[in-house]
């Protein structure tokens, strides 16, 4: 677990450090039993089970399982952020590039097992729980944050909330992959070349799409952003 989750987890698992060992293990042991076994089977119970201990044990450092969903989060969030600064945030790259980067990473990173199953099985939970709803919204928005950064320097013609929009929108598009080419599903083979269309098609998007484009309007033909 990085260490702004277990920071995290040692304040919230009882607020003592001792126990964040124990804690770990719990959700470490939830996220298995959420990529494997999915959520209907997401329950204090199997959990404890999965992770040797007593349900009280479980239910001590965590009253309630959205504490767990959002620390699974928090970790991932975390380990994203250190991906961004080896592979997209060094000094030289274009923003073009940048953006490039961030969807090769994010497609595959929905082509593993961990995020192919993890988020299917959270937006299932979310259907049914506004706190993991409000805790998985909250972390794509800071996803589209990250890409909405690069639109705006690709493309400073739009304004804060069109360059949201566009983000959302790539964002929606490469989520949009999972059914598709996600781990084990029909078209996973094909996620390569879907990498190399959508780093063309979408950072292209991004550079050349125009506020009335954005509005349904007609306007002329955009201009090329490649000396970004």
């Amino acid at each position: 677990m990085t260490e702004a989750a277990s920071a995290s987890l040692s304040s919230r698992a009882g607020g003592y450090a001792r126990g964040a060992a124990t804690a770990e293990a719990i959700v470490k042991a939830a996220r298995k039993v959420l990529i494997e076994d999915g959520a209907a089977h997401f329950t204090v119970r199997r959990i404890a089970a999965e992770c040797g201990m007593k349900v009280g044990n479980v239910s001590y450092h965590f009253p309630r399982k959205e504490m767990l969903v959002q620390l699974l989060l928090d970790d991932m969030l975390d380990s994203y952020d250190k991906v961004l600064e080896s592979e997209v945030r060094q000094p030289g790259l274009s923003p073009r590039e940048r953006l490039r980067r961030v969807i090769a990473l994010c497609l595959e990173d929905i082509a593993g097992k961990r995020t192919t199953r993890l988020f299917t099985e959270l937006w299932a939970m979310a259907n049914q729980n506004a706190v993991v709803a409000e805790r998985v919204a909250l972390f794509y928005a800071r996803v589209h944050g990250v890409i909405c950064e690069y639109v705006g320097e690709l493309n400073p013609a739009l304004s804060p909330q069109e360059a949201q929009t566009v983000a959302l929108y790539i964002s929606a598009s490469m989520e949009g992959a999972t059914p598709f080419l996600g781990f084990e599903k029909p078209w996973a083979a094909q996620m390569p070349a879907f990498i190399a269309i959508a780093g063309k098609a979408l950072v292209d998007l991004a550079c050349t799409i125009t506020p009335q484009d954005i509005a349904g309007l007609p306007c002329p033909p955009p201009q090329a952003c490649d000396a970004r």
